[in-house]
């Protein structure tokens, strides 16, 4: 009972319902946009009855044809000339009449220009290229006018001044007919996009998040969160792109420069900043990922500034910059393919991923081409599939980055704890090195060389104090050094006890390369040797200090055939802290270890191994 309690336990965890959570609000945005956009006809508001044009129409100066429910009639292929009158039928269908009442009719215009004509004088215009309206009419929104047909049939005059991008705009301009009732009317346009328009809310929400946690995550040093940032931007413009393409947009922000401006702008970073989070996850590609993405960003720079300094209008760009994106959607396709032929395992799964967004907007782009939709439909839905991974993605890179973050702050503490620790160490072990007796010792020594043999005096002068700036010395150097740097240590020292022990015979055999060791590692062990081996003789004695390498290590022995002893004593460390220092210091700073053997009556052999990996 208590291992089926533990493993529930392990699966509800916080992170689990978090995902699980994130997951099913997605799912449910995903189906309610799907349902908004399958109910949708750019205009769904509550009618008391239809209206619909009824007629014929020819494009540029070509042969009149019968206007039919569901028929496509392209806006791109010249201007498009509308000629009938506007019917009334009933919820269910049912035939009413011509429709010759004074209320205005609602036409949804997808950045075209209409003049209307009835009886052959022109009624209303609306036109990007007369000064009387200026750019002000290039927008995608409702106008409404009274066109009663009581005096002859009506004209409508479609011009479309950008050829590119709205293919399907006279399709929705008759498909979208509604009487102008008022609030009613823009209540029920606002309702027709207002599922679409909530979720580019929430994830604009959600993307103010993301970026707090980016900026979190940047101030506390987690791995990583230069990714969360981009992931965080792409978000924020792809909801900015689904508030401001959603139905009813025109009544939800009345300013239709700004409402067409902001929707570029969206699109235009949404697959920037896309494109540049691809490319974090590229390796072998790399460069040519970062170069072609720069690229892309001084093209975009380019295309937002050149209206500024021209006459053509931001929407006239969206083209070159259409082509400019799929460009390098093809080259960053390169890359993704050449990253998942050389990558093994789960991994390849996120070059799939990266691959979606990129083939989704060339299907868009073409199915926009081709009138069959419009709108970047698949990107939508791709989006929302990536936002679910990149949130899973966020929601285990957050917790594994602060676990990193706290396992190395201890790490960092411990390293701090255990650089004191080796730096009290040094200096207890240079400060057993220098005992005021010692010093006497071979001050009294210089004093009575200086009658002797005052040569062999400064020799002593000189090699005394090179012993002693090189203890000094070691107080601050956190790091190993050369072992032929501590045996030039260790002959000062010998040459100065020599002086007080000419008996005593020092050997020196050094056959293994140079190699690193922790300062004051040999000096004091040669020390022991004189005091508890050599010095317990009744004359004489020799010490040898022999270096040697086998196939994983360097070794190091200091052997003396002093008196020896019981080595159980060693388990009091207490009693011996220069050995203890000595040890400590080596396994620290160069893994190695120190080992001793000593038989009474024979002498003793240290034997000091460092790793040759270290």
């Amino acid at each position: 009972m208590m291992r089926k309690k533990d493993t529930a336990s392990r699966f509800f965890n916080t992170t689990t319902l978090i995902i699980a959570g994130v997951v099913l609000l997605l799912c449910t945005a995903m189906v309610f946009l799907w349902y908004g956009h399958a109910n949708s006809m750019q205009a769904a508001p509550a009618l008391v009855a239809q209206v619909y044009f009824d007629g014929e129409y020819r494009i540029a100066d070509g042969q009149w044809q019968n206007i039919e429910p569901g028929k496509h009639i392209p806006s791109t292929k010249g201007d498009v000339t509308l000629r009938g009158n506007f019917h009334l039928a009933t919820p269910d269908g049912e035939y009413i009449g011509l429709y010759t009442d004074s209320t205005p009719i609602a036409l949804y215009t997808d950045h075209i220009n209409l003049t209307f004509y009835e009886g052959g004088n022109e009624l209303y215009t609306t036109d990007v290229e007369n000064p009387l309206y200026g750019n002000s009419a290039c927008y995608e929104g409702w106008i409404a006018h009274v066109l009663t047909g009581e005096n002859g049939p009506i004209e409508i005059r479609i011009h479309n001044p950008h050829r590119f991008g709205n293919e399907t705009a006279i399709d929705a301009l008759l498909s979208g007919t509604a009487l102008w009732t008022g609030v009613e009317f823009e209540k029920g346009a606002l309702e027709s996009g207002r599922t679409q328009r909530d979720i580019g809310l929430l994830f604009a929400i959600i993307a103010l998040i993301v970026l707090g946690t980016a900026l979190f995550s940047t101030l506390i040093h987690i791995k990583n969160s230069g990714i969360i940032w981009v992931f965080g931007t792409v978000i924020l413009f792809a909801g900015a792109y689904l508030s401001y393409s959603a139905d009813g947009v025109s009544f939800w922000s009345e300013s239709v420069i700004f409402n067409t401006t902001i929707l570029g702008y969206s699109m235009m970073f949404y697959m920037f900043f896309l494109s540049a989070a691809f490319v974090c996850f590229l390796k072998d590609t790399k460069t040519i990922g970062i170069i072609t993405v720069a690229l892309l960003g001084a093209v975009n720079a380019a295309l937002l500034i050149w209206p500024m300094f021209t006459k053509a209008l931001f929407y006239d760009t969206w083209l070159y910059w259409a082509a400019a994106q799929m460009l390098v959607n093809v080259v960053l396709l390169g890359c993704l393919i050449r990253e998942f032929l050389v990558t093994k395992g789960k991994a390849r799964w996120l070059y799939i991923g990266s691959a979606l967004p990129l083939i989704s907007f060339g299907v868009d782009a073409v199915m926009t081409h081709l009138g069959l939709w419009k709108g970047g439909i698949s990107s939508k839905y791709v989006f929302i599939l990536l936002f679910i991974a990149a949130m899973i993605v966020v929601l285990r890179v957050i917790p594994h980055g602060i676990n990193a973050l706290s396992k190395a702050k201890a790490l960092e503490s411990e390293r701090i704890a255990l650089h004191a620790q080796l730096t009290e160490s040094r200096v207890s072990t240079m400060m057993s090195q220098i005992r005021p007796h010692f010093i006497y010792n071979t001050l009294g020594s210089i004093e009575q060389l200086c009658y002797s043999d005052p040569p062999k005096a400064r020799e002593l002068v000189h090699n005394f104090a090179k012993y002693l700036r090189g203890n000094f010395g070691e107080l601050d150097n956190p790091k190993p050094i050369l072992l032929s740097q501590e045996m030039e240590h260790v002959r000062y020292y010998v040459s100065i006890e020599n002086v007080r022990f000419p008996d005593m015979t020092f050997l020196f055999e050094m056959n293994a390369g140079d190699f690193y060791i922790p300062a004051l590692t040999i000096q004091p062990i040669v020390e022991n040797a004189i005091k508890h081996g050599l010095m317990k003789l009744s004359k004489g004695g020799t010490i040898r200090v022999v270096s040697y390498e086998t196939d994983s290590h360097y070794c190091i022995t200091v052997e003396d055939d002093g008196v020896g002893f019981d080595t159980d004593v060693l388990l009091d460390e207490r009693k011996h802290v220069g050995i203890r220092n000595i040890r400590g210091r080596l396994a620290a700073m160069v893994n190695g270890t120190l080992d001793i053997h000593s038989t009474e009556g024979v002498g003793t052999t240290v034997l000091i191994q460092v790793p040759k990996e270290v």
